[in-house]
């Protein structure tokens, strides 16, 4: 197994050299970057670089052809480490700790449905812990309104239609740190509610939904901008009736999260959808607790998930989430065909962009968070920093 260290950016200055730097669509041979108190500062190639408080030279690092890229960033995920998101801030933490171990130096806490009592308590907690924990970027609320009949490991006995008074209190509940909401535009007052997500400056996602192309369009033009893990959990694609996931991509104003573990999505799907939406894909991981965790019995929610040969099931069959890492999402969005560039950006700059921190996060350039991690030339993760908050 490969050795990974974590760390931080935040303390002083550190020079990372002769690595290929991949970022912002493009790949750079025998370049360096430089941080400074947890912020990229410059980067270039060769040997133009100024001492530092730390020097890092990637090939001793990792290995002839070690890959520097930007932290990665993960917008939907459930938990790992044998624990979940739901379960309070210890859990976060333990969760967190084995996911950044493999690159994603950032995660939005997505919540799968629960009670509207239990969903704003837990939506309170994660807003408060992103005052304390940098890599904590808020909340993402995956449900509880979603359609019955997608209901994929979600509840049925707890969904219901968006009503406002109910959209509104999980969103004060998270006092500004809500970044995600996934619904089902086609409920009773679906419409209304993504208006009313985007209105608080979350992105509306539609996912775990029957909506047809109409809605679809509605759904974009009232404001959604994600598809939530596409081809899950919604209408599938027909010449008659192209479904959530053709007009997506059709739409430049959408982001569409993949889940890269080939079981939610086979490696030829997962191509064509970076075919299909060149620089808007998200690669997620939708990780629940068996992620970095031995296979076994676990819960989801309120629901029994048994996890076998790395696979996570309901009873019935249903797929309960994944047990994968962003950096094997990296590995085999690059074995399916995708160029290394486009898996880095749709680990990175696009999640970033999709929840409004396009600015600041996922890339290596001046100005944004020093996150990054450093692979060797068969993509294992090494080295993993974090910056400054944001």
């Amino acid at each position: 197994m490969t050795d990974r260290t974590t760390d931080s950016t935040t303390d002083g200055s550190l020079i990372v050299h002769s690595a290929r730097v991949v970022s912002g669509g493009e790949v750079a041979d025998d370049a360096w970057v430089r941080f400074e108190r947890g912020e990229v500062v410059a980067r270039g190639d060769g040997d133009g670089w100024q001492p530092a408080d730390r020097v890092v030279d990637a090939r001793e690092a990792a290995g002839p052809g070690a890959v520097l890229m930007p932290g990665f960033i993960d917008i939907h995920g459930h938990g790992g480490a044998g624990a979940a998101y739901d379960d309070g801030v210890d859990a976060i933490r333990t969760a967190r700790a084995v996911h950044r171990a493999h690159g994603t130096t950032r995660a939005v806490v997505s919540l799968v449905t629960g009670t509207l009592d239990g969903m704003a308590a837990a939506v309170s907690a994660i807003a408060a812990l992103t005052a304390s924990d940098v890599d904590i970027l808020g909340s993402h609320l995956e449900g509880p309104f979603l359609d019955p009949g997608h209901k994929g490991a979600h509840d049925p006995a707890l969904l219901r239609a968006p009503a406002p008074a109910d959209v509104q209190r999980l969103l004060d509940a998270g006092r500004g740190t809500v970044r995600q909401v996934t619904l089902a535009p086609e409920l009773p007052g679906g419409l209304d509610a993504v208006r009313q997500v985007v209105a608080a400056g979350a992105a509306a996602a539609v996912g775990h939904t029957d909506a047809d192309d109409d809605v679809m369009r509605a759904a974009f033009d009232a404001g959604a901008t994600i598809l939530t893990h596409a081809f899950n959990a919604m209408r599938p694609i027909h010449h008659r009736d192209p479904g959530p996931v053709l007009t997506a991509a059709a739409d430049r104003r959408v982001v569409l999260e993949a889940i890269a573990d080939d079981i939610h999505l086979h490696p030829s799907v997962l191509k064509l959808v970076f075919d299909e939406a060149p620089g808007r894909v998200a690669l997620v991981t939708d990780a629940m607790a068996a992620a970095g965790a031995a296979d076994g019995d676990y819960l989801l929610g309120a629901l029994e998930v048994a996890v076998r040969d790395g696979v996570a099931r309901l009873e019935n069959g249903a797929i309960a989430g994944s047990t994968l890492t962003q950096e094997v999402a990296l590995r085999r969005a690059y074995a399916a065909g995708v160029p290394l560039a486009a898996a880095v950006e749709a680990l990175t700059a696009t999640p970033a962009r999709a929840i409004g921190l396009g600015g600041r996060l996922g890339a290596l350039e001046a100005g944004f968070a020093g996150d990054a991690v450093l692979a060797d030339a068969h993509l294992r993760v090494t080295r993993v920093w974090t910056g400054t908050a944001v």
